[in-house]
């Protein structure tokens, strides 16, 4: 689609994307850090990449071994 348009047009959508993310309001990284750091503090012990998967719940647990003669 980019090879389509001429600098002129790539400019332009460019410039309207910029005009619409200045709208977005920002926080200084130095609270949004702290934000996410107790999210994921708080969340930890349902995660099951930190807390593992029991076996008996598992579905991707093999249910049993393939044997081929």
């Amino acid at each position: 689609m980019a090879q389509d348009l001429s600098e002129k047009e790539l400019l332009r959508i460019e410039v309207e994307q910029l005009k619409k993310e200045v709208k977005n309001p920002r926080d200084p990284i130095s609270k949004t850090g702290k934000e996410i750091k107790d999210y994921v503090e708080a969340q930890a012990g349902t995660d099951p990449l930190l807390k593992g998967i029991p076996e008996d719940k598992n579905p991707f647990k093999e249910k049993g071994t393939c044997v081929i003669s």
